[in-house]
């Protein structure tokens, strides 16, 4: 008999942790650009009672995802995508992060739009940085939903950017925008699509922000969010359980902003913009 699956790509705290909420029963297929980190979560969720099976996926390649996607429907029907896949302003150049964070998303979301089971589900594990971004034209905000995957890094706007954090912030507004844009075909599959844009969740990444060359930022916004304080994977992995499941039945297309406020402090707080 065949298993459902859920399949992740990026097998970080994000990643695991949802998994973990919505896979009882499932064959759980962790993905990662690094063999170790999908073998060690494949580990910790088989330890907690999960089939699982780990191989390395590169999401900006499309050879990669397509074999990715071979693997997933070998194993049987796929249920669940989770794309926790991406890399942070402080950990790549300009080039990497549109590859990965804007360019990968649509690519997988392409690809495993193809193969998702009836009553399957998918969430993009966006950013509060999307929202901090300038608006976007609406052809702009057109094209970042529904322009071809291979079209997206040569639209001209996307071209021009020129920094870290903006290719960031670029990202993760197309990856809000792309949710949008798939739902329709997914539908089509009888099957929903949606992203959560968390503000700062205290994973590696996280770490990595709050102790790099932006940390000044980072921990002013941690102190003028209304939750004062950082969020939790867990938190993250409760908001997309409820959106995946039965309950989330009628959301598609939509992306969840969950930052403790940090958005509405930066628009609307004392200080606002800064």
């Amino acid at each position: 008999m065949m298993a459902d699956v859920t399949v992740v790509t990026g097998a970080g705290a994000i990643g695991q942790a949802i998994a973990r909420r919505v896979s009882p029963g499932r064959h759980v297929l962790l993905a990662d650009l690094r063999r170790q980190q999908a073998d060690e979560a494949a580990k910790l969720l088989q330890l907690a009672g999960y089939e699982t099976t780990a191989v390395t996926v590169d999401v900006s390649d499309r050879r990669s995802v397509q074999a990715l996607v071979q693997t997933a429907t070998r194993l049987g029907d796929v249920k669940a995508l989770i794309q926790a896949a991406g890399v942070s302003p402080s950990q790549a150049p300009v080039e990497t992060i549109l590859k990965v964070d804007l360019y990968g998303t649509a690519v997988l979301l392409e690809e495993f739009g193809k193969v998702i089971a009836p009553g399957g589900s998918g969430i993009v594990i966006s950013s509060q940085s999307g929202y901090r971004m300038p608006a976007l034209t609406a052809e702009q905000d057109a094209q970042l939903a529904t322009a071809p995957a291979e079209d997206l890094l040569n639209l001209p706007f996307v071209r021009e950017v020129g920094d870290t954090l903006h290719a960031y912030q670029m990202s993760k507004r197309g990856n809000s925008l792309r949710v949008r844009g798939e739902a329709l075909r997914w539908g089509e599959r009888g099957a929903r699509i949606n992203a959560i844009s968390p503000g700062i969740i205290i994973t590696p990444l996280a770490h990595d922000e709050l102790n790099g060359e932006r940390a000044d930022f980072y921990r002013d916004m941690l102190s003028k969010m209304p939750a004062g304080r950082a969020g939790t994977p867990d938190e993250v992995a409760a908001l997309a359980a409820l959106i995946m499941g039965p309950e989330g039945g009628y959301i598609t297309g939509s992306d969840l902003l969950m930052d403790g406020g940090a958005t509405a402090s930066f628009f609307h707080g004392p200080k606002a913009g800064s």
